[in-house]
């Protein structure tokens, strides 16, 4: 499938969407709809590493109405945001991963934020963490005005809940293809180390949800190694409380969540 070519005539979009997608029919409808409830102009792009779900029937309702989309395997998350929003024009850019969802109002604050502070980077709001299917609801940890001792410590940034200036994004030449992981946490340190400030709005803007099948959740030990290599680079070594964490996060979580499969497995038998 391909589509690239076609482009929304009526006005000037604002803000470049980017939503990445593989294999998320059930979370891409809500995704798109999100972003077309904004009360922000946005051309969207959907760049889809070849699902072989029900994926294509999703672009299929909102081709009509996406600035692009492409549904073929291409080289991974990173290199899928680079390429979608090297094809907008939009003086403001983010990406918006498939299962996660932008709350109403909340691209408007960032579009605002940035244009009240023209020397800013970044803004960035808060975010809440759903998880599937139970429905919990916790804010996610750690959103607060930009700090480098807090940044180094954790990602205080949460990425759907973010935009960036189109021109802060091209100064630094997008996110690196060579991380699959912490490919945000390291452009975080760029933008504000080479580009300007990260402006924090008081507000939630976005919801991350958390399955068990994110990355995050799949492949501990890849984020660790690649968030803790991260912080050495930019904040030039890794504060104790990766060190600590690691072992929780990585093996006790890891072993909570296959013993969790084991016994759905148990169940289904029964």
């Amino acid at each position: 499938m391909e589509n690239l070519l076609s482009k929304n005539a009526v006005g000037l979009p604002l803000v470049t969407v980017v939503i990445p997608s593989f294999n998320h029919a059930e979370f891409l409808d809500q995704a798109i709809a999100s972003v077309f409830a904004q009360d922000v102009l946005c051309e969207v792009f959907v760049m889809d590493a070849g699902s072989t779900d029900a994926t294509a029937g999703i672009i299929a309702k909102w081709a009509p109405r996406l600035a692009g989309w492409r549904s073929h395997p291409d080289a991974g998350q990173a290199a899928a945001i680079n390429e979608g929003l090297a094809l907008g024009r939009a003086p403001f850019v983010c990406w918006l991963n498939s299962d996660d969802w932008m709350l109403p109002g909340g691209l408007q604050l960032l579009v605002e934020t940035l244009q009240a502070n023209t020397q800013a980077a970044v803004a960035y709001g808060r975010a809440w963490n759903v998880s599937t299917p139970s429905g919990c609801r916790r804010e996610v940890w750690g959103p607060a005005p930009f700090s480098a001792t807090k940044m180094a410590n954790y990602c205080m940034i949460s990425q759907p809940a973010s935009l960036i200036r189109r021109t802060a994004w091209e100064a630094v030449g997008g996110v690196r293809t060579d991380l699959h992981m912490a490919m945000d946490y390291d452009l975080w340190w760029r933008l504000q180390k080479q580009v300007g400030p990260l402006e924090f709005v008081d507000a939630f803007v976005a919801v991350n949800r958390d399955h068990e099948g994110t990355k995050t959740n799949t492949l501990r030990a890849l984020h660790y190694r690649e968030a803790m290599a991260v912080v050495k680079e930019h904040y030039g070594r890794v504060p104790i409380k990766w060190w600590l964490a690691q072992p929780y996060a990585v093996f006790w979580r890891g072993l909570i969540s296959r013993m969790g499969e084991l016994k759905t497995g148990r169940d289904r038998t029964r």
